[in-house]
This record gives structure tokens, sequence and C-alpha cells, in this order.
């Protein structure tokens, strides 16, 4: 059965009967796009169609989409699985709103995405922030520790809620099954943000899904590692904790009435993909991998880091051996035409991709490219880059000081950042990428917290928000 692509088979039947448009979108099949604009005008613009009667309907399935989300529910092994044509964004928020309540109170790991944090607030649920673990050689945050939920739950025995995010952006992924396990022995429902682990279900090289793992609700990003276009998610419903019409409920609210199929078809075709990845595509990719890391592992201006947990080989991070930041090499790296996931003050972040067998990736093009533009590293080898002790962990359980509804009471002003500590923060302050919060408004401002933005500041990261905090200025909630 995982052989099929019934909504994809659909839509190349329909292109292929030269049917004439009377219906939206604008484009008329790709009709008003100029012949003389050939790698703009393609084929894509024909699958670009709407809920025609045979092409069925997103929000009430009955034909093709059903068939293509049954096969997906089954492939993950579930009670039922959605198409999301609005990313993962979409997904964490439907999740998120079908099971908090105004007032409730929520365990959410700390370096959550800011569309989790934006769900707890769009519920004005009350979240308890758990810190995760530091990987001193990393120099960065990583995964919650059992140790950390346990005291949560001693502390918060009423709490019923718990969010994760696994893996974290540089795909490590840690205890999850225990803690899946004793939060469903303290009767607490376990909703995960699986963005980047939407291959683990495909292959037992990779570390476990969320999904088998036992969570009650588990959103993926398919477009970051499967072969879907950006926007492309699915939702696996999977518990007796919530209602699944309620996930539908909000799924409906929530996402576009007028769903894009050509990210529906990419969906079912990136589940058809993994569905058939096979022991031959896995070898061909380990030797592909292991390949592309032994030669960076030659590079003496970076070092190639491994796992301190269960991790995705997907994700490679290497690091700067110089004086010069994560942020400066990955620019280094742009101007030879390489562009990777994610940099930071410390590391550089490749995505490899999940790769068949028969499938040719220019690797040693890219590996020239890579060397060429690491020789411009210049000085300074074996430079080990110093991280304050103030800026590596913050207190592992944390509660907001204001409430959503305290918040709306106060008014706010606008101080340096020096002048913030021990401030109540009224603004969301978020690197990009990765999209983790470092404040949340209604959250006190430590040291911690100011020491990670200005150090950030100094490597040339990039902001979402205010255009102020360039200028080392953040906005307070007046006492």
């Amino acid at each position: 059965m995982q052989e099929k692509t019934p909504l994809y088979s659909k839509l190349l039947q329909f292109q292929s009967e030269d049917n004439i448009s009377f219906h939206v979108p604008g484009h008329k099949n790709g009709e008003l796009i100029p012949n003389n604009e050939e790698a703009w005008k393609g084929d894509l613009w024909k699958f670009d169609v709407t809920e025609l009667n045979d092409l069925d309907d997103l929000h009430a399935p009955t034909g093709v989409i059903r068939d293509a989300e049954k096969l997906l529910t089954d492939f993950y092994g579930v009670k039922k699985s959605y198409f999301l044509i609005n990313g993962s964004t979409v997904g964490n928020l439907a999740m998120i709103l079908s099971t908090l309540r105004e007032g409730d109170k929520v365990f959410v790991q700390r370096n959550s995405h800011k569309s989790i944090m934006n769900g707890i607030k769009l519920a004005k649920a009350q979240p308890i922030l758990l810190s995760p673990d530091y990987a001193e050689e990393w120099k960065v945050e990583t995964v919650v520790s059992v140790k950390t939920i346990e005291q949560a739950i001693a502390q918060f025995p009423k709490v019923k809620v718990l969010i994760l995010t696994s893996p974290n952006y540089y795909g490590m992924v840690g205890n999850l099954e225990e803690i899946i396990q004793l939060a469903h022995a303290n009767g607490i429902c376990v909703l995960v943000d699986e963005a980047h682990g939407a291959h683990f279900i495909g292959n037992n090289n990779f570390p476990p899904s969320a999904v088998q793992l036992g969570a009650d609700i588990v959103v993926q990003s398919a477009h970051k590692t499967l072969p879907a276009l950006t926007m492309g998610a699915y939702l696996h419903y999977n518990t007796d904790f919530i209602q699944q019409d309620e996930v539908k409920y909000y799924l409906e609210i929530l996402q576009s009435s007028s769903p894009s199929y050509l990210i529906m078809a990419s969906l079912d075709k990136a589940r058809h993909y993994l569905a058939t990845y096979s022991i031959e595509d896995w070898e061909y990719l380990q030797k592909t991998l292991t390949h592309f890391r032994n030669e960076l592992q030659l590079i003496p201006q970076i070092k190639v880091l491994t796992y301190p947990y269960k991790g995705d080989p997907l994700k490679i991070t290497v690091q700067s051996a110089t004086n010069k930041s994560g942020i400066e090499l990955q620019k280094q790296l742009e101007k030879e035409g390489v562009y990777t996931e994610l940099a930071d003050s410390n590391n550089v972040l490749f995505v490899f991709p999940l790769l068949k067998k028969g499938i040719v990736f220019p690797l040693n093009g890219v590996i020239t490219k890579i060397k060429k533009a690491f020789s411009e590293n210049g000085s300074k080898i074996s430079y080990e880059r110093e991280v304050p002790t103030s800026i590596k962990k913050s207190a592992d359980i944390v509660e907001l000081k204001l409430s959503e509804k305290e918040q709306g009471l106060r008014s706010k002003r606008e101080v340096s950042l020096n002048d913030a500590i021990h401030a109540v923060c009224a603004e969301t302050i978020i690197p990009y990428p990765p999209g983790i919060p470092i404040l949340i408004p209604g959250e006190e401002i430590t040291e911690y917290h100011i020491n990670q933005i200005k150090n950030l500041l100094k490597d040339g990261a990039r902001f979402q928000g205010s255009p102020s905090i360039y200028e080392h200025k953040i906005n307070i909630f007046e006492k």
C-alpha cells in the first residue's frame, strides 16, 4: 500500500487532461505566465489547483486526500495523521489550543520554538519553563533531563501537560522515552514538537521518533528533512487525553481555507519517499555521510562535533577552532555558495540530505568550496573560544513573574540592557535562526539572559522583533 501516492497521482492525471480553468487560482493553470518565462512557468502551475470535485477537500476529506492521509497514518502507526500546509507552526498552535485552557499551568522546554510560546500565549496558559542541560564542548543548550522533569512534577503536581522539543535544532534527542513514561505515570499529556525528526521513523539507524515512544501529539516539519515543499508538515494524533475533534477543530480554524495542492502533493510524495527507504538506501547514505565527515575533519580551522546524547546523523555541527565565530564562518561559506542551516557564536550546522541510492549529490565539489572558505580563516589555530559561566545555563525551573492578564495591566518602557537586570521583560527576544526565544514577556531578565544577548550581538546574530535590541536596549514592564 505504501507504494501508492493517491493525491499526487490524481494531480498528474488532472494535469495530463488539458483542462480549462474557470476557477481560482488566478494564473489559470499557468496560462497567464508568459511563454518567454520558461524558468518560472514550468509545469508547477498546473498542479496549483483548488478543491475541485475529484481533488477532495483538506478540511473534509472523502477522496484522494483522505486516502493520502490514511497512508500517512498507517505508516506512522497512529490513530490519525493530518497534512499541514502552514508548517509545524500551525500544528504546534493546534495541539496546544486543543489541550490547554485559560489559566492552565503547563511545563514547557525552555529552548522551544517561538510557535510553542505563541501557542501558550494564545491559550492564555501559564508556562513553567524547564531549562535544558548545557553541553560544555558544544557550548549550546541541549535537552531537558529526567531529573528536571521529576523536580518540576514534585514542585507542581497539578500540571497535566508537558511540551517538549525533540530533537533540538542540533539533532540531539536525550532520554525521551523515560520522560514520556514518567509523564504518563503522573497523568501528564505529552506534546512534542518534532519538527526536525520527520525522518526518524524510516530507519532504525536514526533515533526513535516521539511517535514510536508514545507521545500524545507529535508535530513534524516534513519539509526540513524530507523532500516536501516549504510549509509542508504533519500532525500525528495518538492519545486518549484529548478528543480528536478538538485537534481537527483548531486545524480548520488555523489553516488556510485555500490549501496549496502543491504542498499537499509534496507531502504525499514525501511520505512515499520515506516509506520506501531501503537498507541499500541507508548504506549509501551512511557511506556518503562518513566521507563528508571525514573530509571535514581534515580541515584544521574547524572541529567536527560528536553527540553527547542520541542524535540525528543528518545534522553535522562544526565548531570554529580559530578566533572567528560560527556566524563569521557561515558568512565565509556563503561567499563560496555554501549555505548552511544555522550558525551561532561558536558553531555552524549542516543538514545533510536524506539521500537514496542512485541520487548523486555534488559532494566533492562542495568539500572543495568548504575548504576554500575555511582556508581564509587565517590565524590562531586551536584557539578555544571562552564562554562565560554566566551564560551557560539558567535556573532549571522558571515561572513567569507576570501572567498574561497582569501584563495587560502594566505600561512598558525601554531601557538599556545593563539597566534591565531583574526587571520583567515586556517583549520577545528571538535570535533567528533558530527562532528560539531567549526571553518572553513576563519573564525576569537575569544576567544569564543579558550575557546571552550581548554575546550574540557581538558575533553579528540577527534578531526578530524590535530593532532596539541592536542598540542594546530592551522593553520592560513598569513596576
